[in-house]
């Protein structure tokens, strides 16, 4: 048997690692070809190209590679009709994934796609075109696979991996000890980890934490950087705004959380990550008003709630700032009333139900779908 996997970015890598190795614990001597990093090298992926090609993300960026994109994706097609693998598995990376399915499943490929579009946030009609593109969708969230039904789309919910690494009860103390913390409260500050986000939230994020640090002097703050050009961004918004008590880390953005009293961060996967490491947090994000003004004018978001926790759980968990809410004054407010004592106990709990709905051991329940497809 012959699998073909695309993926894309270090978290596609880690996952598509997970689902190589689950298959060939499930059915050993699968021959795994098409684009990968290292992880997916490393469990017998034979990559034909760069990974990281797919690691573009901003307009500007797309526009400024989509040459290349274009052509990589046109070789890849070529090369996967050539060697006719018994499946094609594109591993999230949509806006490139989805038109290299299309086109296998078109030639007569078989295809199936590892991570759905957020169809759940917004443009939901999106799933009934990705029946164009695969037979089978893996979902990582368990409110996707109803949305799919609607539109006749064939899609399992395999739980998410980050549900399956993080454990039910991290230990704070081993992560203060491993970043050799004082002894005092902390916040965890994660505006993004895309320059793009990071110009854009971290000043009013540090001019939050900046009322709060008047209120509350005692605090460390602790800001993880995705990369080093994050460091360098993070650095020059600190001059701007100066923050006392603050420390920027290389990466570790996890074991900041779990170390972390609190955590003030942008809308994302972000949020899921402190949800699984027990934190109370605060999640706060805005665009450009151009941006939020033409979403709202298309109807393009149909949501209530943003924040994966309150999303998953169907209520308000966790304070959600968004666009106009977003200032420092409610940043402040809203850190320092989880600050000063207020009872988690109960949030505490949701946040470990929803830990538990999700661990589902991913990549073995992926790879039990993708054998079920196959033997059908």
């Amino acid at each position: 048997m012959k699998i073909a996997l695309i993926a894309g970015e270090e978290s596609g890598d880690l996952l598509a690692a997970e689902l190589i190795a689950a298959l060939n614990a499930r059915r050993p001597g699968i021959r795994f070809i098409g684009m990968g990093g290292p992880k997916m090298q490393a469990q017998g992926l034979d990559s034909w190209f760069d990974y990281k090609t797919l690691s573009v993300m901003g307009f500007i960026e797309v526009l400024r590679h989509l040459p290349a994109l274009l052509k990589i994706r046109k070789l890849l097609s070529q090369r996967l009709l050539a060697e006719k693998p018994d499946l094609v598995i594109g591993v999230d990376a949509p806006d490139f994934n989805l038109g290299l399915e299309k086109s296998c499943k078109r030639a007569g490929l078989r295809t199936v796609h590892f991570v759905s579009p957020s169809v759940w946030a917004w443009r939901e009609k999106r799933a009934a075109r990705i029946a164009e593109s695969c037979e089978q969708v893996l979902c990582l969230f368990p409110m996707e696979p109803a949305i799919y039904a609607k539109y006749g789309v064939d899609a399992r919910y395999v739980g998410h991996p980050l549900a399956d690494r993080i454990a039910l009860e991290p230990d704070r103390d081993a992560a203060r000890t491993l970043l050799l913390l004082p002894e005092c409260r902390h916040v965890a500050i994660l505006p993004g980890s895309r320059v793009s986000e990071i110009d854009r939230l971290l000043p009013v994020f540090l001019q939050g934490a900046s009322l709060l640090h008047a209120n509350m002097p005692e605090l460390n703050f602790l800001i993880p950087a995705a990369n080093v050009l994050c460091r360098s961004r993070i650095a020059e918004h600190l001059q701007s705004h100066p923050l006392q008590n603050t420390r920027i880390l290389d990466g570790q953005a996890q074991t900041a959380m779990i170390a972390s009293d609190v955590v003030l961060l942008a809308s994302g996967t972000a949020a899921l990550e402190a949800m699984l490491c027990k934190r109370p947090m605060v999640v706060a994000y805005r665009v450009s008003a151009i941006t939020y003004a033409m979403v709202n004018a298309l109807g393009l978001i149909k949501i209530e709630r943003f924040s994966l926790p309150n999303v998953l759980s169907g209520q308000d968990l966790v304070p959600e700032l968004i666009q106009d809410r977003c200032t420092p004054e409610a940043i402040a407010s809203e850190l320092q009333t989880l600050l000063e004592g207020q009872d988690n106990a109960t949030l505490m709990a949701h946040f470990e139900r929803l830990h538990r709905d999700l661990r589902r051991n991913a990549g073995d329940a992926a790879a039990a779908a993708v054998l079920e497809l196959l033997a059908n």
